[in-house]
């Protein structure tokens, strides 16, 4: 016997998907079955990912969007439905950081970051919440009712950091979010869960592991070592299927123990 999560008929829209967790996210969910929506500010970098999971036999489609634009919100996710069909999984993983004291931290910086990792998430989620209720509503087409939004967080949200103050109360905002939307839409069948990944090895990070700094951090961990994005595979697969049906609101640490 064996046990497999099948999400074919399904179609997954991937924020933040030209590179890091974001690609690893849509490679995965393609892999499960999903017809997955690329997206991002970098089309020719969604345009190389979509060939890589063309190539591989899966469904991608490459959207360009802006999360801290409301129009382009709008614009993507309604590309998105009318070339693909509606959007059954959304994975809000767009997100920034700046790395500096709290003293530190300029206007600018603020507006940065909470403007992507939160206004950004938080009109992504409502767009395609508010078709996932229509749906629902039965005032909307779609053979399937209900829906799964993941929101990346992050470990930081849940434990503060130095350095990365705003970028940790950011992301706490998204667990508060998650929550939020899971109370509200659930009685709709929209699943509203988060994922807080802990330090995860990505091409943006990859050269400061084998730093000083980046040494005595991967030192500080519970069992020494980062994370690799395939580490977060299962787990996006179970949060984006129906077999998730009884998980909602549920703010899950994927960080090797670091959060402890």
């Amino acid at each position: 016997m064996s046990y497999s999560i099948d999400l074919d008929g399904r179609v997954a829209f991937i924020t933040g998907a030209s590179s890091g967790l974001g690609a690893q996210f849509a490679k995965t969910l393609a892999r499960a079955g999903a017809a997955v929506v690329l997206t991002a500010r970098r089309m020719e970098k969604l345009k190389e990912l979509r060939a890589q999971i063309e190539g591989e036999g899966g469904d991608a489609h490459a959207i360009e969007l802006d999360v801290t634009d409301i129009d382009s919100i709008k614009s993507a996710v309604a590309h998105a439905e009318t070339e693909v069909g509606s959007i059954d999984i959304l994975v809000n993983n767009s997100g920034v950081s700046t790395t500096q004291k709290v003293q530190d931290v300029t206007e600018d910086d603020f507006d940065y970051v909470f403007g992507t990792n939160v206004r950004g998430s938080f009109f992504v989620a409502q767009e395609v919440g508010k078709r996932m209720i229509a749906r629902a509503r039965g005032a909307a087409p779609g053979t399937y009712t209900g829906g799964r939004i993941i929101n990346i967080a992050s470990m930081a949200g849940l434990r503060v950091l130095p350095q990365i103050g705003v970028y940790a109360m950011s992301k706490a905002a998204v667990v508060q979010m998650t929550k939020a939307m899971a109370l509200e839409w659930g009685r709709f069948g929209i699943n509203v869960n988060a994922l807080c990944p802990g330090y995860i090895d990505t091409e943006i990070n990859h050269h400061h592991w084998a730093t000083e700094q980046g040494q005595k951090l991967m030192n500080m961990l519970p069992r020494k070592r980062v994370g690799k994005p395939e580490d977060l595979d299962a787990l996006i697969v179970l949060l984006a299927s129906g077999q998730s049906h009884f998980i909602n609101g549920a703010v899950i640490a994927a960080d090797d123990g670091f959060g402890i």
